[in-house]
């Protein structure tokens, strides 16, 4: 009896051993697999995952991290490379930005320098043309620095109560004379109850101040432009509109990209950086705002800012003294 037990007992060690042997050469394999797989998909740069035809629980888990893994790979490689194609894009605008003002300043020089009997009248507007074409060089450079050091997070925008009302009111009359020289009506609609946010008055500033030269750039043909400051369920909301040209609705979701313009914008009558409303959009999120944009040809192109209002002092007294 003992003699039937022993070999009962050493067969099924044996079993157990065998079972061992080649569940660990069946767990080798698959994990070869696994390896000449992963190395395939890597070296090749290709969008597949890796598979195998396994029952072991923890090797099914070491897959599932494994393709999560190459999924957030393939998400980060393709961001990687949209933005080497904007940032050559962007490098090429920049030349091409650059260089149309230096062509035309160098002519204005070699005018100068090759008719040096020019009419005292004929010299005094080269000269003007050729100081308007270096301003317009700077103001491009300065935006170009600009936009690198919002991408860096290089700018520090201290916040504060700001009076919206007086804001916009000052933007307006600061581009009124370039308005009235390109014959446009202002159409100004501000209510009368004081608006405050919390926000960089500089910054701002600038952000009408883009909005509303972009109106006056390209939407100079409707022959009208407008800005509206009101409330609605607790936000504030400043639109800047014209009736222009306006941008056609399978562009709008790229105007706010870097160096984005239509292809008729890079014509010297509409010249600019392309980085104009980018600038305006990160300075908008970094007030805590919300920027967008709605747009019909012709009849009517509208920006829309959004910011949540901050209570009148005298109402948030008087709300804190009845609690």
């Amino acid at each position: 009896m003992t003699t039937v037990l022993l070999s009962v007992a050493v067969g099924v060690l044996l079993l157990i051993c065998l079972k061992q042997f080649f569940d660990r050469r069946r767990w080798k394999s698959d994990v070869k697999a696994v390896h000449a797989s992963l190395d395939h998909i890597l070296t090749q740069e290709t969008r597949e995952k890796v598979f195998s035809q396994t029952d072991e629980t923890e090797l099914q888990r070491l897959l599932a991290a494994i393709n999560t893994l190459l999924d957030e790979n393939q998400r980060v490689q393709a961001a990687s490379n949209k933005t080497r194609l904007e940032q050559r894009k962007m490098l090429s605008n920049i030349s091409h930005d650059l260089k149309t003002p230096l062509t035309v300043m160098l002519g204005y020089l070699e005018k100068l320098e090759q008719q040096p009997l020019l009419a005292r009248d004929e010299r005094e507007r080269t000269l003007s043309q050729l100081h308007q074409k270096t301003l317009t060089l700077i103001k491009q450079v300065n935006a170009f620095f600009d936009f690198s050091k919002l991408e860096a997070g290089d700018v520090d925008v201290p916040m504060s109560r700001i009076h919206l009302n007086e804001v916009c009111r000052q933007a307006v009359l600061e581009h009124y004379a370039i308005v009235q020289s390109k014959g446009l009506a202002v159409e100004l609609d501000l209510t009368d109850e004081p608006i405050h946010i919390y926000a960089n008055e500089e910054a701002f500033q600038r952000v009408l101040g883009n909005l509303l030269t972009n109106a006056i750039r390209y939407g100079a043909d409707g022959k009208v432009l407008g800005l509206k400051l009101y409330v609605h369920e607790g936000q504030a909301l400043i639109e800047v509109w014209d009736k222009g040209r306006g941008i056609p609705e399978t562009e709008q979701d790229n105007v706010f990209n870097r160096m984005y313009t239509l292809d008729d914008a890079r014509h010297a009558s509409f010249e600019g950086s392309g980085l104009g409303l980018s600038i305006t959009k990160q300075l908008v999120e970094m007030m805590g705002g919300h920027i967008v944009i709605r747009s019909i040809p012709y009849e009517k192109t509208t920006f829309r800012c959004t910011f949540n209002q901050l209570p009148e002092v005298k109402n948030f007294v008087r709300n804190a003294q009845e609690k």
